[in-house]
């Protein structure tokens, strides 16, 4: 069974870095957003991501930047991809990760009116864009870039989509289980959730936040070995 990925974001310190390898996060994310609380230069970047083991990816958050300024970063921090959470147009969008060299990960700002058929229409327009988009990154519409640790309707999410998206908004301990199990997601991206102030997270709630997505993943594995067994023909 396909095991949801997980990434830990806005790290700006060591202890956290490991904190999140220790907890088993498949990636880990800096933010190159000179207004968050959570911005770290690319120098500091470089220093963390020297002491990151291999397999695990770790990911730049821009906004807003250009594809020079994008480009000028990651060859300083050796980032892996790319999320891109501003204004960006699609065609904005590609031409930064051709410039960087690197996939992206497009976020999609979900709105009460959001139409399921919306989301398939911009994953469709990110693909033809060019080769390095990857996934979207769907998280809650506020006035204000990134979500803000506010939720929104999965409902809103069209089940063809979900296992190619990675879920973020408003995910925490409390919620994370549902949120696999009901969205079935890719991969989910918390930030401000297993945080103890901006900027600075709590290692125990990363530990458990993992572990609440892993029980997502054991209870759609028994759930559908339960099928199995129950579609399978009977002795005779």
């Amino acid at each position: 069974m396909a095991r949801t990925r997980i990434k830990i974001c806005g790290l700006t310190r060591l202890e956290d870095v490991q904190a999140a390898v220790a907890a088993g996060a498949d990636a880990i994310g800096f933010v190159f957003y000179p207004k968050s609380p959570r911005y770290v230069t690319p120098e500091q970047a470089a220093a963390l991501i020297a002491c990151v083991p291999p397999f695990v990816t770790c990911t730049g958050l821009f906004v807003n930047a250009s594809p020079e300024e994008v480009a000028a970063t990651v060859a300083i921090a050796p980032i892996g991809l790319i999320q891109l959470h501003g204004d960006e147009t699609v065609a904005e969008s590609a031409a930064i990760a051709a410039a960087a060299a690197r996939p992206y990960v497009r976020v999609f700002r979900v709105k009460p009116d959001t139409a399921p058929a919306d989301l398939l229409e911009y994953e469709q327009q990110c693909r033809a864009a060019g080769p390095w988009f990857t996934s979207l990154l769907l998280d809650t519409y506020v006035d204000a870039y990134g979500g803000a640790g506010k939720g929104f309707d999965w409902s809103l999410i069209p089940k063809e989509l979900a296992p190619r998206v990675v879920l973020s908004g408003g995910l925490s301990v409390h919620n994370a289980t549902d949120a696999v199990c009901e969205v079935r997601p890719y991969a989910v991206d918390i930030s401000s959730g297993v945080e103890a102030a901006k900027g600075i997270k709590d290692g125990r709630k990363i530990a458990a936040f993992v572990a609440a997505v892993r029980a997502g993943d054991d209870l759609i594995e028994r759930a559908t070995h339960h099928e199995c067994a129950s579609a399978a023909p009977v002795p005779r």
